[in-house]
């Protein structure tokens, strides 16, 4: 078992900035459909449109620091932790094609409970690797269980 202890802030600054790349092209990818989102009926506790960037902003940031730490952390269960962590990342980025662009609720509902499993399972791989990756992930998943509430909401209020 080999330890990166030393903080490279190099890694840091990658590992965010492909967090964030990953979301904002998600983002570009749907931003037609989230247009018309706008326009459905709203389940109640529906944030504001603007709260979604800024949330998503700062959970994409701390998916960085927590993989960042992850990789740095350079154990034996670091490889396959970072494999859970890009699975999820790109069925994250997926989500908001299929419900905003494509429109299928239902379908998306799915998809983001397959999210909320491998985010499960990230964090406990996190977690073997480094206490605090895995604990940064805790908003995150808190989050996407509020989005399943949303997704599946809408999808009602909207049949």
């Amino acid at each position: 078992m080999i330890k990166r202890k030393t903080v490279k802030p190099a890694v840091y600054a990658v590992s965010i900035a492909i967090a964030l790349a990953v979301g904002a092209a998600s983002a570009l990818l749907s931003m037609k459909g989230m247009k018309e989102y706008a326009q459905l009926d709203q389940p109640p506790l529906s944030p504001p449109g603007w709260l979604f960037p800024v949330v998503w902003t700062i959970l994409y940031v701390l998916m960085g620091i927590s993989a960042a730490k992850v990789y740095l952390a350079g154990t034996t269960d670091t490889k396959p932790a970072l494999r859970i962590y890009f699975a999820q990342l790109i069925v994250n980025a997926l989500w908001s094609p299929i419900f905003f662009e494509l429109e299928l609720r239902l379908v998306a509902f799915v998809w983001l409970l397959i999210l909320i499993v491998l985010t499960v399972v990230m964090i406990g791989r996190f977690k073997r690797v480094d206490l605090t990756a895995g604990d940064l992930q805790f908003p995150y998943l808190i989050w996407l269980l509020f989005a399943a509430y949303l997704n599946m909401a809408t999808f009602i209020l909207n049949r």
